[in-house]
């Protein structure tokens, strides 16, 4: 047995999550792998795995009982994540933004908005997380997006880019500031803004190096209108609520990332005890043993490290926001790493398109970039050594 089957045969699931685990691995087989390299090629949204993801009730895993969900952990919600991404990012993503764009509603919103709008997520629809804009990425604080009091209503005028499920969501948690509070952190205010509302238009579909299948948008908001009754706390929560939102959405990259990273690896183990140079399988040199040695050793922390930051959050300790950006920081970039070496071991293999090597590492680059950059998460963690 080697070091990843001992950690993995040694990792703790009750009956319901094993069952679970098992049921989204037949489906993960029979369903999304054997369409993965058409779903990158064609660049189509996969619709065919969504079904298949709703047929077994996936969305309802992060929804409260009492909204028609059927909670379970935190770390079988990453589980699936990694599964499903190990077979397809693009739907790997896909799926982690319903709990990205829902999760704060969950959290935040109320009673009213809950019962309204989370049984439509169990059965199916489709979520988004809106923050980003044309000038402001990483610093949220400079978003332009502005929310407007009119009577019963909130007026939305503004842009979003980069939006993933900007065009198939039916719920989109939008982030914007609000007029009237000047102080640019104590505006961000944050809404649920629902599909087919007037006014509201995705301007372009990005192309993209990877992801293919999973659409990425820039969207326009002129003079949307929503009900007051979708706003999520009070003008001038948003900020709270986007730090927390992050934090609960960062291991959930970090999961999508184990994804890739297990692809990577598992790629190069069959390919390098099948492929043979000068009578010696691959494996067999010196060499390439050690870059698995290193390799696996890395995955093993990862792996660990997201379980460890999982349990964190289910103990209910309130602050985890430097673990998950360990989480994202360490994940992300064993998840390029790893493509990188597993397109290498290919050799010529590896740049073409008749191995997903080359998909691998195409998608494993854009797990470095958003929910913060890895440079970002860096300069998170350093500063937290810095005096007082």
């Amino acid at each position: 047995m080697n070091i990843l089957e001992r950690v993995c045969s040694q990792r703790q699931w009750n009956d319901d999550e094993r069952l679970i685990i098992d049921q989204v691995q037949r489906m993960v087989d029979e369903v999304i792998a054997p369409r993965a390299a058409h779903v990158d090629e064609a660049g189509q949204f996969p619709w065919e795995n969504i079904q298949a993801i709703n047929e077994l009730g996936l969305n309802s895993i992060f929804v409260p009982e009492q909204f028609g969900g059927a909670e379970m952990s935190f770390k079988l919600y990453l589980e699936i994540v990694t599964i499903i991404s190990e077979a397809c990012a693009s739907t790997g993503i896909i799926y982690a933004t319903n709990f990205h764009g829902i999760k704060p509603l969950i959290e935040f919103g109320n009673d009213e908005q809950r019962a309204r709008l989370l049984p439509r997520i169990v059965e199916g629809a489709l979520g988004a997380l809106a923050i980003t804009e044309p000038n402001a990425g990483s610093d949220a604080t400079g978003m332009k997006t502005r929310f407007t009091q009119d009577g019963d209503d909130i007026v939305i005028n503004g842009s979003k880019v980069f939006i993933t499920n900007g065009d198939v969501a039916d719920l989109i948690l939008l982030f914007g500031k609000w007029s009237g509070i000047d102080d640019p952190k104590a505006a961000i205010s944050v809404l649920i803004l629902e599909k087919g509302t007037e006014g509201f238009k995705v301007v372009s579909k990005e192309r993209k190096m990877g992801h293919n299948g999973s659409s990425t948008c820039a969207l326009a908001f002129d003079n949307v209108r929503v009900p007051y009754a979708n706003l999520i706390g009070r003008p001038g929560d948003g900020l709270s609520i986007l730090l927390a939102s992050l934090n609960r959405s960062r291991p959930s990259v970090a999961a999508h990332a184990r994804g890739i990273a297990r692809a990577a690896f598992k790629d190069m183990v069959a390919y390098g005890n099948e492929r043979a140079q000068g009578g010696k399988k691959i494996l067999d040199f010196q060499g390439n043993q050690f870059t698995l040695a290193d390799l696996a050793s890395e995955l093993v922390m990862v792996e660990n490290w997201i379980d460890y930051v999982a349990d964190l959050i289910a103990s209910g300790v309130p602050d985890f926001g430097m673990e998950a950006s360990v989480a994202k920081l360490r994940a992300t970039d064993l998840a390029m790493k790893m493509a990188t070496e597993c397109v290498q071991l290919h050799g010529g293999y590896g740049y073409c398109r008749d191995y997903r090597a080359e998909r691998l590492m195409r998608d494993a680059k854009i797990t470095q970039i958003w929910e913060g950059t890895n440079q970002v998460h860096r300069q998170l963690i350093g500063r937290s050594f810095k005096s007082k």
